[in-house]
């Protein structure tokens, strides 16, 4: 039987044992002091993965830097945003730029002249200053995360213009996706203090990058039996790399292995409880690292305590609620399918959009009466009722649990004492002056209201929606971003911008979409430079330097990734339109018709008439009260019985915010990451702690770049309609009744007649 004592120690991973320090950890060296091991991270998994030593005499803003990062940055833009686009999105995270550049840098400092430009002067710079070293490889790092994340605001480009058809120029456009991308600076540079600095905050996903910079920089001793990390890497790359070709193309059922559905290939039932695309997904899996980790992010990052929050969650949705709900014909629900992000007549057939919009892009309320109210699926609409709750929940929560903190923090108490060994090597460094971060801000606010104004027969937000979508960003980045930073998932606000501007200023779906850019985003953005700052912190990067690469970075990927939608939007027959592309074609833009379909909900045709007074979802705003309410029985519980540490592990807003990417993410992404998050966080770390610490985060390194390589590869080789294989295996899941109504009566094409 397993003690229950240590199995919450291990779930909130103590303070390291000093006796065993120097066995478990390989960043302590005789010359390291005592003290600064003392003071090291509170944070096991950090201690375990982040050296405690710093080499001021590194040159870190180098001729090689500007030249690998600014073409990282430029390469993953392009790349991610032209698979953004496809019924399955390779997301080519930064660690693949992070493995590729190291022979080019190693390249160029063996064949450049090393003659010194400017020599004995102020501006004195070499275009070969020696090795190529670790502080180099982050910032060209840091470059390519700026490429690694698709602007959100390239939604609003793609609804516009794919899915209204309306007019929207690129330069309009480029302003939106930059200001958006910009503002995020502002809110990092005011939070650095709180999300940054204290050894709390350890932002579980940075680990992943660190092991792998130590690994590809480091110097290691190959032990008896054992490989070193070096060598682990290259096995696992090479080993990801050579199996994605059969999910990638040989045999793409391996993306979505639904066995109910064979076993009963004619029940619609059956098909709807075990289809992982298009059901439940029970017992569905997929054996391909793309389908595992394209939503939730890598498996192997995630402490084990978030991940039992995301599985409850997922389990209460996706197990009780919406099968509750379906099979009760609550809102009609058994006219629809039980999982689908489409939008439905009363009859269940596709809502006609184009027909209730008039000349002037606004709602026609005649057509409206006419065409009659629209309908979700079930499970759609649950994921808005957690997405109301989790709001209020993420708010209660922080205030419960880290409201002390942070208030000390506000009150400048943040001492010297309780600084670990990161933030005090880190002092040694000329910081960001705060008026930087502000002047980015001010300035970009400015010119929001500013463009906005001018462009409002484009964009048709007014000016106060900017300054309260702002306000939004502000109020909501501390208490997303503490947890975001402690447990690696990310509450979004995207529901209560829609919510609010739905209700203030209904029928204009632009205005919506930009004020759900401008509140969510900005603060999405901003917690992402933060995440970065974290990395620097913990690599010790100049945070000058880290400023000017995130600045540059930041400019880069907008306009590449505006550049790749654009073209592809004008070059691509029907992109996005299912009814129009031919079979087997990969351009879907699943993300893009989520966002298009909540532009219809919350813009078009307003909350009001959905989940107000005039709508059939009004009762799902209970769901903010029950947010509100549940924290707070935790937290009487954690008090009640405080020697329960795992009461206190219990994070309601990761448990509702876990399923916020459903859709477009689909039971099978769930089921596998939820497995692979079990075996590294719990069994690894529990019981193979010494490998877990060496090879894990490397391990989700290699597997992400095997990944991405083969990927572009196949692609590349492919063309851009990816031709397929046809046979039994190349279609995942196999369950096409999944999508069918239950109710009799409904007619439905491909679906059996009641």
């Amino acid at each position: 039987m397993i003690d229950h004592e240590e199995t919450q120690q291990d779930i909130s991973a103590p303070l390291i044992d000093k006796q065993k320090e120097k066995e478990i950890s390989p960043h302590y060296s005789d010359d390291v002091s005592s003290s600064s091991q003392s003071e090291n991270s509170p944070i096991e998994q950090v201690a375990l993965t982040v050296p405690i030593t710093d080499d001021q005499s590194l040159p870190v803003v180098t001729f090689r830097m500007w030249v690998l990062g600014t073409l990282a940055c430029i390469l993953l833009s392009f790349l991610n945003q032209f698979f953004w686009f496809r019924r399955e999105p390779l997301s080519i995270s930064s660690i693949s730029a992070q493995i590729a550049v190291v022979p080019l840098g190693h390249l160029m400092a063996m064949t450049i002249p090393n003659r010194v430009f400017f020599k004995e002067r102020k501006f004195e710079c070499t275009l070969n200053p020696g090795p190529f070293n670790v502080k180099e490889h982050v910032l060209i790092t840091i470059f390519a995360n700026s490429g690694a994340g698709n602007p959100y605001a390239i939604h609003i480009v793609s609804a516009v213009k794919v899915f209204y058809k309306r007019k929207l120029t690129f330069w309009v456009s480029f302003i939106v996706v930059l200001t958006t991308q910009v503002l995020g600076f502002g809110w990092a540079g005011i939070f650095r203090k709180y999300l940054v600095e204290p050894a709390a905050m350890w932002w579980p996903h940075n680990l992943v990058q660190v092991s792998l910079f130590r690994a590809l920089h480091e110097k290691e001793e190959r032990a008896k039996n054992e490989l070193t990390r070096n060598q682990f890497f290259l096995i696992a790359f090479l080993c990801s790399f050579a199996y994605y070709v059969f999910p990638g193309y040989l045999f793409p059922m391996l993306s979505s292995l639904s066995w109910l559905c064979w076993i009963f290939p004619t029940s619609v039932l059956a098909q709807q409880l075990g289809s992982g695309l298009h059901g439940l997904g029970i017992g569905a899996i997929g054996l391909d690292w793309s389908s595992i980790s394209s939503y939730l992010g890598s498996p192997l990052a995630s402490p084990w305590f978030a991940t039992a929050n995301i599985a409850a969650g997922y389990f209460l949705i996706m197990y009780v609620v919406t099968p509750f709900m379906y099979w009760s014909n609550v809102y009609k629900a058994k006219t629809f399918p039980i999982f689908s992000d489409g939008l439905f007549t009363s009859d269940g057939q596709k809502y006609n959009i184009s027909a209730i919009i008039d000349p002037n892009f606004h709602i026609d309320f005649n057509a409206y009466e006419h065409e009659g109210p629209l309908y979700l699926s079930t499970f759609f609409s649950m994921t808005y009722a957690f997405s109301f709750a989790c709001l209020s929940a993420t708010v209660v929560h922080v205030f419960l649990f880290h409201g002390r903190d942070l208030w000390q923090l506000s009150k400048s108490a943040f001492q010297e004492k309780k600084m670990d060994i990161h933030t005090k090597l880190m002092r040694k460094y000329k910081q960001v002056p705060e008026w930087w971060f502000l002047s980015i801000l001010l300035v970009n606010i400015a010119a929001t209201v500013v463009i906005c104004e001018y462009y409002k027969s484009q964009l048709q937000l007014p000016w106060w929606g900017v300054l309260l979508a702002c306000s939004l960003a502000f109020f909501f980045t501390l208490p997303v971003g503490v947890i975001t930073a402690t447990t690696n998932q990310t509450p979004g606000l995207n529901v209560i911008t829609e919510y609010i501007i739905g209700y203030l200023y209904p029928g204009y779906p632009v205005a919506n979409m930009c004020f759900k850019v401008y509140g969510y985003i900005s603060m999405k953005q901003g917690l992402t430079f933060l995440q970065d700052l974290k990395l620097g912190h913990y690599m010790k990067i100049p945070p000058r330097a880290m400023f000017m690469a995130q600045v540059v970075g930041t400019l880069i990927s907008a306009l590449v990734h505006l550049g790749t939608a654009w073209w592809l939007m004008d070059t691509v027959p029907d992109i996005c339109d299912r009814a129009l592309l031919p079979p087997g074609s990969p351009w879907t833009c699943p993300g893009d018709h989520v966002f298009y379909d909540a532009s219809v909900i919350w813009g078009l045709i307003g909350p009001q008439r959905i989940f107000g007074n005039l709508g059939h979802y009004s009762a799902l705003n209970w769901s903010f009260l029950f947010g509100a309410i549940a924290p707070v029985i935790v937290w009487i519980a954690h008090k009640t019985f405080p020697n329960q540490q795992w009461i206190r592990l219990i994070t309601v807003p990761v448990l509702l915010a876990g399923i916020m990417n459903m859709p477009p993410a689909t039971s099978v992404n769930y089921n596998s990451w939820i497995i692979i998050a079990f075996l590294s966080g719990f069994v690894g770390y529990r019981y193979y702690r010494n490998l877990w610490s060496r090879h894990n985060y490397v391990l989700s390194g290699a597997l992400d770049a095997g990944l991405a390589f083969m990927g572009v590869l196949l692609y590349l080789c492919l063309g851009m309609e990816h031709v397929r294989l046809d046979w039994w295996g190349s279609d995942a899941d196999r369950c096409p009744l999944a999508k069918c109504p239950t109710a009799e009566g409904i007619v439905v094409k491909g679906c059996p007649i009641f």
